[in-house]
């Protein structure tokens, strides 16, 4: 479920982003005369509108995710600097701490993400764990029956009947041992219950 809340949260700060670097794009001039109201050199217009835009896509894709959060904080800090430093200004001060709650979330997505990373390779080591050790399994029994049939064949060899044992559900199978030590399993006959 947590999961599925990041995923979401993730998509509502990337909405941002793309809704702002399109209206950007779409509306370049008052875009650029704003950055030079700023104080900023122009030309930044198309690029920044491209940024966004392109960063709320990766961000909401769920591609990059720590690097287009490291990278949008860093620009939304950047905004916080240079347009909405009057925090003396009522309406300057809520755009400046619309930007620290967007900043919060776009850390709480860094740290998400490296999370679920974190999961997944806690998960890959745990698989290889348990496929080593149901080869393990195997290899054990392989060595157990290839002992048994070592045994038999020495049996055989000494003239001796091999004893015979017939695998089947555990239910319906007693165990006994061979003259070397080794479980043997026979069918349990109807004067065994």
């Amino acid at each position: 479920m947590s999961k599925i809340a990041a995923i979401i949260g993730r998509f509502l700060i990337a909405l941002i982003f793309v809704i702002s670097g399109a209206s950007k794009l779409m509306d370049v001039a008052s875009t650029e005369t704003m950055i030079v109201a700023a104080g900023l050199p122009g030309g930044f217009a198309i690029p920044a509108g491209l940024f966004e835009l392109l960063a709320g896509l990766c961000l909401a894709a769920g591609f990059m995710v720590r690097l287009v959060s490291v990278l949008l904080a860093v620009f939304v800090a950047a905004t916080i600097l240079f347009f909405h430093n009057r925090f003396t200004d009522p309406m300057q001060q809520i755009m400046a701490l619309k930007n620290v709650a967007i900043i919060g979330g776009l850390c709480l997505a860094f740290a998400h993400s490296q999370m679920w990373n974190h999961y997944y390779a806690i998960a890959r080591e745990r698989r290889g764990e348990l496929e080593a050790r149901n080869a393990e399994e195997r290899i054990r029994d392989a060595e157990l029956r290839a002992a048994r049939a070592e045994a038999r064949a020495d049996a055989i060899a000494e003239e001796r009947t091999a004893p015979g044992y017939v695998e089947t559900a555990p239910r319906t199978v007693t165990s006994d041992y061979t003259h070397d030590g080794l479980p043997t399993l026979r069918r349990r006959r109807w004067f065994d219950w």
